[in-house]
């Protein structure tokens, strides 16, 4: 019988978690997956009791589904994505609504959606964070393609997402690519956030001295003030955790982080429409350096470190990592929304970023009350160049940078590595300064290139060539 409204494909984690996630709230569901035993072993597992359809073939899932049909593909991003479009496409018609709910690039979902609108297909990228938890109890959504689409998927979305204050941490976000962009950026922001986070517990672990069940007092207590975020509350339960003989489980993980790739997406979109969000570039080098632990583990025994000797009080150097990552995490969202900024000049895309702000307060990894702070900067200054000058962040910013100079230059004296946290103070001391050394640079590229210059004593815009080595 044709009675489900949505049909979902891709039984992994986060395809069977939406699947009882939408069947909670009252809706319909049929599930389909290329491994039919996984669709067995859901209904039998998970599913069992639940009125979830379970679905043999592609031909049969389009069959239970309500018109026009709603298609969420949940499978992995890149060529799984192109191969599963050409299998289902047959399927439908004018008006049917396929949904992509994975990692996939934005510029992938463009073409996606670009050829299926000439089928009349109503193609939706839709970025969805929160892992499985939030796929299971609400996660951010972040929807964008044919906005036709919209009308029809936009009460099954903001009913499963993650609700904060009544809002639903889901809203359409533009054309095109604009909803999977939009989770790039997130993913992006969370390599950032991350990194930041690591940085301060090595400092607190190498720099101050600080046991593993000591820095976990500090990083709930952190929790529970401007620094509250998940990843902030999540730390704190990962260092609680203690391995069979009673040591702290984190010292056995080995210090290698891996990385799927949307963090790399989102340092080279930011080259390519050359935006400085080196925090995220920081973060995603630092992971790749990670990668290298045999050689990391030889180049230790063989280079010195020669740290400089400090003195500093346990308790004062933890406040200023505290101040330090939280001015970090500022300058970390600024060039975040400043890449959000420059995309939807470039693509035409007419992103509310205050609402962004606003989607990602639930459900999603990156989700905190600062936040609200980002959210409220943009209702008073709807357009402003930078959350850096919003007086809010400005002054918080002048608040903490005394402390947030202090560590960065202890942990460079004690040779701490902490490439996020030292890029965020480089990239503030940049964005803050008039006059920066690049004309230097763009002489050097007049000398050997002709590349003219511009002149502080000439209008801007006009260019200027000169001899430089004739005298």
């Amino acid at each position: 019988m044709s009675d489900a409204e949505i049909g979902i494909i891709g039984l992994a984690v986060m395809g069977q978690n939406l699947a009882l996630n939408m069947d909670d709230h009252g809706f319909r569901v049929a599930v389909f997956n290329r491994t039919a035993a996984k669709v067995d072993a859901f209904l039998a597992g998970p599913a069992a009791g639940t009125p979830i359809i379970g679905c043999q073939s592609l031909h049969d899932l389009v069959a239970a589904l309500e018109r026009p049909r709603r298609i969420l593909m949940m499978v992995r991003a890149g060529a799984a994505v192109d191969d599963m479009i050409t299998e289902i496409a047959p399927h439908l018609s004018p008006g049917d609504s396929l949904i992509d709910g994975g990692n996939s690039h934005f510029r992938d979902t463009e073409r996606r959606a670009g050829a299926l609108a000439a089928q009349g297909i109503r193609y939706v990228g839709a970025g969805i964070s929160g892992g499985e938890d939030g796929a299971r109890h609400g996660p951010a959504i972040m929807p964008g393609g044919d906005p036709q689409a919209w009308p029809l998927v936009k009460d099954l979305f903001q009913t499963i997402a993650a609700q904060v204050d009544g809002t639903p941490c889901c809203q359409w976000i533009g054309d095109g690519g604009a909803g999977h962009y939009v989770k790039m950026v997130h993913n992006g922001i969370e390599y950032a956030d991350m990194q930041l986070i690591a940085e301060a517990y090595l400092l607190l672990r190498a720099g101050v001295g600080l046991g593993v069940d000591e820095i976990q007092s500090v990083f709930a207590d952190w929790g529970e003030g401007i620094l509250n975020s998940y990843l902030i509350e999540i730390t704190a339960e990962i260092l609680k955790v203690k391995d069979d003989d009673g040591s702290p489980l984190i010292d056995k993980v080995l210090d290698r982080a891996a990385q799927k790739g949307t963090g790399s997406w989102t340092a080279i979109n930011a080259l390519e429409l050359g935006v400085p969000a080196t925090l995220i570039g920081e973060a995603v080098f630092a992971r790749s350096l990670s990668a290298m632990k045999d050689e990391r583990v030889r180049a230790a025994a063989r280079l010195p470190a020669a740290p400089l000797s400090s003195s500093i009080a346990s308790t004062d150097f933890v406040d200023r990592i505290h101040d330090a990552l939280y001015a970090a995490k500022i300058c970390s969202y600024a060039q975040g929304f400043l890449l959000l900024r420059e995309a939807a000049n470039t693509h035409g895309w007419k992103l509310d970023l205050g609402g962004i702000a606003l989607l990602w307060r639930g459900g999603c990894i990156i989700r905190s009350g600062f936040l609200n702070d980002i959210k409220a900067a943009y209702d008073e200054t709807p357009e402003p160049e930078s959350l850096l000058q919003h007086d809010f962040f400005r002054l918080e910013l002048e608040r903490t940078l005394p402390n947030w100079r202090k560590t960065v230059a202890m942990a460079i004296g004690l040779g701490i590595p902490t490439p996020a946290l030292a890029s965020a103070l480089t990239f503030y001391d940049g964005y803050r300064s008039a006059d920066l050394s690049a004309n230097l640079i763009q002489a050097q590229r007049d000398y050997f290139g002709a590349h003219t210059y511009e002149r502080t004593d000439q209008p801007r815009g006009k260019a200027f060539h000169s001899d430089w080595d004739s005298g």
